[in-house]
């Protein structure tokens, strides 16, 4: 399953961690996605959704 929001796109990006030695290793941040039943031309279907998509109100959730 791809880590993509169904609504604005974000996916995983890759980066590295830091250590106090300056040492750095490979790190993937991973969008935080959320299974919401939400309302898509009209019809309810769930969805993977990033929260940001949520709290700004980019989707209708299904009651």
């Amino acid at each position: 399953m791809a880590n993509v929001c169904d609504v604005c796109g974000k996916k995983s990006m890759t980066g590295c961690n830091v250590s106090h030695a300056h040492n750095k290793t490979k790190k993937v941040f991973k969008p935080n996605l959320q299974k919401v039943r939400a309302v898509q031309n009209g019809s309810v279907r769930s969805m993977k959704v990033c929260t940001r998509c949520i709290r700004s109100g980019a989707i209708q959730k299904a009651s």
